[in-house]
């Protein structure tokens, strides 16, 4: 992966972090975008191009604004020659528990925003950056059986956004084949809060004092890390348009649905 450039939002915190990180160790030139999080993701860059020697740039913007799209992708190219794979991470999420009826218009659009129409936006500005060079990957993340379009109680905008990105991805990964690009989504299982810059030997730790069920342990960040860093490889090429799960084989939905 040496000298490939990887723009991956929200990159600063959670799973972006532990992928930045991953992608760094490989090699990868690491593009980390942030809304808030300037400290952290400034801090970040340093600490890879410190451990790593591979240059790396922070770059604020909000990806639910089409124009902070644009500008992220400008000032990447600016610094770097190409962007070869997007990791389209950012994803604004409702926490409160509440019906679709109750959601306001502002909630609504800045979901369906952030977490759709953003890789639309991201996607158009590099899609011709990767044809150029005949290679490029891109990531999208999702939700587990995202492929069925389930319905997800108390989370409509959030679900309805990612249904739409799954469908999305397989487009691209149809269209964009010829061009040596592909388009792969990954499906998260419960990785929450911290676990999701925790590493594998935290949940194998761990998991000596709980009674979880499933594989009996944690799933964490770097299990997505992981996978995203197989799917961005140079021999990865033939897996396009899939959408997968990393859930150490729970159900996710069936759980949010045992708490209501």
């Amino acid at each position: 992966m040496k000298n490939r450039t990887a723009l991956i939002t929200g990159g600063a915190s959670g799973i972006g972090k532990k992928t930045a990180i991953l992608l760094a160790e490989k090699g990868c030139q690491v593009i980390i975008n942030y809304r808030n999080s300037e400290a952290e993701a400034i801090s970040l860059a340093k600490h890879l191009e410190h451990c790593y020697g591979t240059k790396c740039l922070a770059v604020q913007g909000d990806v639910a604004l089409e124009e902070d799209c644009i500008r992220i992708v400008n000032k990447s190219m600016s610094v770097f020659k190409t962007i070869d794979i997007l990791i389209h991470n950012a994803g604004p999420y409702i926490h409160e528990r509440k019906k679709m009826t109750e959601y306001s218009s502002d909630e609504w659009n800045y979901l369906i925003h952030g977490n759709l129409s953003a890789a639309f936006h991201l996607s158009k500005q590099v899609i011709p950056i990767m044809r150029k060079q005949k290679w490029g990957r891109i990531i999208t993340l999702g939700y587990d059986r995202v492929e069925t379009s389930p319905g997800w109680i108390f989370r409509s905008a959030f679900a309805a956004a990612k249904t739409g990105l799954a469908s999305l991805t397989r487009t691209i990964a149809l269209e964009e084949a010829e061009n040596g690009i592909t388009a792969n989504m990954i499906c998260p299982g419960d990785i929450t809060n911290d676990w999701k810059e925790k590493s594998i030997q935290d949940a194998l730790v761990a998991e000596k004092y709980t009674t979880n069920t499933g594989t009996g342990r944690q799933g964490t960040g770097e299990d997505i890390a992981r996978v995203i860093s197989f799917l961005v490889e140079e021999k990865s090429d033939f897996i396009t348009g899939s959408i997968i799960p990393v859930t150490g084989g729970i159900d996710v939905l069936g759980k949010a649905l045992k708490h209501h």
